[in-house]
């Protein structure tokens, strides 16, 4: 890798040296610059060469290239605040499922040409975002509702003046700013799904206001336990007296946070408001914007969750178990801007607020072959996310806008708080009915905090290399601070003497009551950082200071050329922590790297409506605090436990893209492009297999892998003015597809070596097979998009069809000899139909929206294949329907 990055550099040198004699000579006045050959002459040019010979320029090409893609220097994808509207998707992660190559993970996190969100960077309005999700150190953009942005930008190949954090692409939100005319609006939703609305589902009663995405206060730590923590020793019989530990075990609140119940699933509901205005101003034009809204949604899954074992050459399910799980989210978002510009100014203040809130009940019961019995579980959790941005941005215009300086400073923070997560255990009798399991409880306490400081300034002087034509050259320097700091408590309540069997036979608010919690019935006692746990809390930090130059000039004729290098200078460290005064359990992980990294993009505009883009780059990939940090998390979407590997290494990343664009016609286009990927060092997840029959989820770097593939994408409107039936006349029909083909290899030679989660320097053959694909990878990828729009009628119509082939979320348990297959999971077609119209009632301005989404009721399915299929995680995500009204004024 040392030696490609050496090759690029050289490149770039090379490069510089070829078109400096072409800068001096295209400084020479225009008078003095011989026409422009043949070859070089656009048609216009040729059937009047009186006139090109006077002008003695060759005139720029692209006059029919749409904005943003002439601006770009890059492969890029780009949504504008139309295409948001069109699709009606409710946030950034659902619709950037349809752009060219990507695809969305758990409904949150995007992954770019098969690559997993680690390799692809987040940016709110250029600054950089801290994450809520214990597993990634990138932001979930299930956060950012679709009614704040005005465009996301996802760009494909990489330029300097981006983090050199880029993998398959970087994705830049961009939030509305103050509109030219002031406006209010507010609308209304409701909406459901088949498998959800009006199903009678598990819940628990929480706090009287958990409709809010607010806890009443039932759900904070007791006092009693937080005076305990307090003192820093581990909560047990060892450090505290019977009548303490009663006290702390009374304090804990009961039946609320504990008793499982079913109703009636209500309808899905939001609504959202939003505001603007300008006014003139002796400073300039000052401009506000404000926007606010709430979703209150509900989720119910029924499926099988089983894992397999060998028997013989086959996989044969070990563990089956059916569950069901009732899940309401809560959404709370909030955005105010300020702006004021001027003809050379432009300052703005944009601060960004939301609170996601996820309440779960759930419950799986089955066999277990490696308990031997037949087990039940029962789980109440509460997820607070939030996060917090607030950016102060300006860009100033000097020397007759030669001189651009752009700056920008942030700060961000998140936290996720995991008050009492409960879980119970059963054992099932001889009839069936299920038991206490003694000691099978546990109580815990989780929270993190996540914030990112950051501020970037950038500069850039435009030198004429003709009246038609400009070089930019670019430098700047950008700073991000990133601190998290996590922390996990867990208790359980163990009997003094057996359970009788009435107690075992009790309700669980009746068997946890205070009545039974005492020095001569149950106990509680902390179980934090216990065996197989891993680290009970960390902290952890990245920071990084980078500095760029890049040059964007046409020195040659009709070819813009873009290069330059960024220089990184990171340190990543994650310290884990005693929570009781020791010695901390593992030494601390530090990350010390610097990287030059350039780039390179050639843009060959050849004809007025077509280009031809080259691009070659080099990156990294860090690995996530989470997959460094060696605490134990179990991941309520799958029920697996995941532990760090404090001895990852960074990922480096060579990327080489060619793609050619035809804008043949006002937003209508056809492009089609080529790209490959050679990543040193990429992070896998792995799974080992306990002999409880439990699954583990740890990290490694595999040692090489590539990934190369195609993509195409094609948009074009059709009229039929003379189609004799005014329902097709009146209407511009729309026919858009993107269609992604790629292929992944990961290569483990025979000498090769990886550093387990343990530290033991292992065969890499162990974890990995070698040939097999990337982690998250998905071989196909399309998307289209059929519909009309009726500008007379004022409505639109939209059928959206999206397929995603299988791909590996994690590797199988087991070594070379006898591994078990990979995990797959299959996301299958979804269908959905999206209808708009605006009408007037009552002299006000008011729009209607149906949405509909999954008509195919495709499932969720994740599985193993090896002589039987083993469901891993299956069940049915149902179709839904949404309605709303959105009034404007």
């Amino acid at each position: 890798m040392k030696t490609v990055t050496l090759t690029l550099t050289g490149v770039l040198l090379g490069t510089s040296a070829l078109i400096a004699p072409s800068l001096a000579f295209a400084q020479t006045p225009a008078a003095q610059t011989a026409p422009a050959s043949p070859t070089q002459q656009t048609p216009a040019q040729q059937a009047e060469p009186e006139q090109a010979a006077e002008l003695g320029e060759v005139v720029v090409l692209g006059r029919f290239i749409p904005e943003p893609n002439r601006e770009s220097a890059e492969v890029a994808a780009f949504l504008t605040s139309e295409d948001l509207e069109r699709t009606g998707d409710s946030s950034a992660a659902s619709a950037l499922a349809r752009v060219t190559g990507l695809t969305v993970v758990e409904g949150r996190f995007v992954y770019v040409r098969g690559l997993g969100e680690r390799y692809s960077s987040a940016l709110l309005n250029g600054s950089p975002l801290p994450s809520p999700e214990p597993l990634q150190r990138v932001v979930p953009l299930d956060l950012f509702p679709s009614n704040i942005l005005e465009s996301v930008t996802v760009q494909k190949s990489y330029s300097v003046n981006f983090p050199g954090e880029f993998g398959g692409g970087v994705i830049d939100l961009r939030t509305i700013d103050a509109p030219t005319e002031p406006f209010f609006s507010m609308s209304a939703s409701i909406g459901g799904d088949t498998e959800s609305t009006g199903e009678e589902g598990l819940v628990y009663y929480g706090s009287r206001t958990d409709f809010t995405g607010f806890d009443d206060g039932t759900r904070d730590m007791p006092g009693e336990l937080r005076a305990a923590i307090g003192t820093g020793k581990a909560i047990n019989g060892s450090n505290f007296d019977d009548d303490v530990l009663q006290r702390i075990g009374h304090s804990l609140v009961n039946a609320p946070l504990r008793l499982l119940q079913r109703e009636q699933n209500p309808v899905d509901f939001g609504f959202d408001l939003a505001g603007g205005l300008s006014s003139e101003s002796s400073l300039g034009t000052l401009g506000v914007i404000a926007v606010a809204g709430y979703s209150n949604d509900w989720t119910y899954r029924s499926g099988r969750r089983e894992e397999g074992t060998f028997s013989g050459d086959v996989l044969v399910p070990y563990v089956t178990r059916d569950f069901e799980s009732n899940q309401n989210d809560i959404q709370l978002n909030l955005l105010g801007g300020l702006s004021l510009i001027n003809e050379n100014n432009e300052l703005k203040w944009t601060n960004f607020y939301v609170r996601s809130v996820t309440k779960e009940a759930r419950s799986e019961a089955g066999f277990d072959g490696f308990a031997g019995a037949v087990l039940r579980s029962d789980f109440t959790e509460w997820f607070e996310r939030q996060l917090f941005s607030t950016q102060l941005a300006g860009e100033h215009d000097l020397m007759d806008q030669r001189v651009n300086i752009s700056w920008r400073a942030a700060y961000a923070m998140t936290t996720r708080d995991s008050p009492y997560e409960t879980r119970f255990n059963y054992d099932a009798d001889a009839n069936g009915e299920f038991l206490h399991r003694t000691g099978g409880n546990r109580i815990s306490f989780s929270e993190l905090d996540d914030d990112v400081l950051s501020g970037g300034v950038d500069f850039s002087y435009k030198l004429p290399l003709s009246d038609y034509r400009d070089a930019v050259f670019s430098a700047g320097v950008a700073y991000s601070d990133n601190t998290r700091d996590a922390e996990r408590r867990d208790f359980q309540f163990v009997p003094t003497a057996s359970l009788t069997e009435d107690q075992r036979r009790s309700r669980v608010d009746y068997l946890y009551s205070d009545f039974n919690i005492g020095p001569n019935g149950i106990v509680l006692q902390e179980i934090t950082g216990g065996p197989g746990s891993g680290a009970a809390a960390y902290e952890a930090n990245l920071e990084v200071l980078a500095g760029y130059v890049q040059v964007d000039a046409e020195f040659l004729p009709l070819v813009r050329t873009t290069f330059g290098v960024r220089y990184e200078d990171g340190e990543q460290s994650v310290t884990s922590a005693d929570l009781f005064g020791g010695a901390p359990p593992f030494p601390t992980t530090v990350l010390t790297e610097q990287y030059w990294l350039p780039s390179f993009t050639a843009t060959w505009n050849f004809a007025e409506d077509q280009q031809l883009r080259l691009s070659a780059s080099q990156t990294i990939g860090r690995p996530q605090f989470r997959e460094l940090a060696p605490q134990s998390y179990t991941d309520p979407e799958t029920d697996r436990e995941f532990t760090g590997n404090p001895f990852l290494v960074d990922t480096e990343l060579l990327n080489l893209d060619a793609r050619y664009e035809w804008y043949f016609a006002r937003q209508q286009y056809v492009t089609a492009g080529v790209f490959y990927k050679d990543l040193e060092n990429p992070v896998e997840s792995v799974i080992s297999a306990s002999g409880t029959g439990s699954r583990q989820q740890s990290f490694i770097n595999a040692p090489q892998a590539t990934i190369y593939g195609a993509e195409f994408e094609a948009k074009k409107y059709f009229e039929f003015p003379d189609s004799g039936s005014s329902f097709v006349a009146d209407k511009r029909w729309l026919l858009q597809a993107n269609y992604t083909w790629s292929d992944s290899e990961v290569q483990v030679d025979a000498d090769d070596r990886v550093s387990s989660p343990a530290g033991a320097d292992q065969d890499a053959s162990f974890f990995i097979a070698d040939g097999s694909r990337l982690q998250g990878h998905s071989e196909h990828v399309a998307n289209l998009q059929m519909g009309w729009e009726d500008d007379t009628a004022r409505s639109q119509a939209t059928i959206i069809v999206n397929y995603v082939s299988e791909r590996i979320t994690a590797r199988g348990a087991g070594n070379a000899a006898s591994r078990e297959p990979d995990y797959l999971q299959d996301p299958g077609v979804f269908l959905d139909f999206v209808y708009r119209k605006d009408f007037e009632y009552a002299g006000r301005d008011l729009g209607f929206a149906l949405e509909l989404r999954n008509l195919l009721g495709t499932e969720y399915d994740e599985y193993q294949e090896l002589g039987n299929k083993i469901r891993v995680n299956n069940y049915k995500l149902g179709s839904g329907a949404t309605v709303s009204l959105t009034a404007r004024f």
